[in-house]
């Protein structure tokens, strides 16, 4: 059973629809109990930082999101939101993977947010991205990225590298938008439920 956490920041439905189409058993929640008894957690995330902490906080899911021990999916700023801090709205957040999540500055005439189909690159040899060839396209929509860092697993150019997916432990985090990103994607989730 996958838990997808419905904390009110989040496009669930995009991820309800992917999780269909593989025909994968889920329960979209915010109850700690059906959290942490699921086999896999997916934090969706689409919005503001600080609203999307705030919203974690008043539901009690922090600490519960930080002691789950099984693998953990956050997708975009779900993604996000598992690093120390985001420049926006100088937020404290979950601190499961050190490191910042910073605004894009365009060097030109780059509009912002990066929206739309971009390239990743591979530079781990985690089993999730076995199958994803170099250059692959998914499917982004972002104003603000984390740094390149020993747990980036994969990157992305856009008005600079960032990075595209990352690992903690059984922490995984996805910039771009599986669930979004065509059949390449939706092998990605299959591949992470199947852990």
């Amino acid at each position: 059973m996958v838990a997808i956490i419905n904390y009110g920041a989040g496009n669930t439905q995009s991820v309800i629809n992917c999780l269909d189409r593989i025909q994968c058993e889920y329960i979209l929640t915010d109850q700690p109990e059906s959290i942490l008894s699921a086999d896999k957690v997916i934090l969706p995330g689409v919005g503001h930082a600080a609203t999307a902490m705030q919203s974690l906080k008043d539901k009690g899911l922090i600490e519960i999101i930080k002691n789950y021990e099984k693998p953990l999916l956050g997708i975009c700023l779900g993604m996000q939101l598992l690093f120390d801090f985001s420049e926006e709205g100088d937020t404290t957040c979950l601190g499961i993977i050190p490191g910042k999540i910073m605004k894009f500055k365009p060097l030109t005439n780059e509009k912002i947010p990066h929206m739309g189909w971009n390239q990743i690159s591979k530079r781990t040899l985690d089993p999730l991205y076995k199958d994803v060839v170099d250059n692959e396209n998914f499917y982004f929509v972002h104003s603000y990225y984390a740094e390149i860092s020993k747990y980036t697993e994969t990157i992305c150019e856009y008005i600079q590298t960032f990075t595209a997916t990352c690992r903690y432990e059984n922490f995984y985090g996805m910039q771009f938008h599986p669930e979004k990103s065509g059949k390449v994607g939706e092998n990605l989730i299959q591949k992470f439920i199947n852990l």
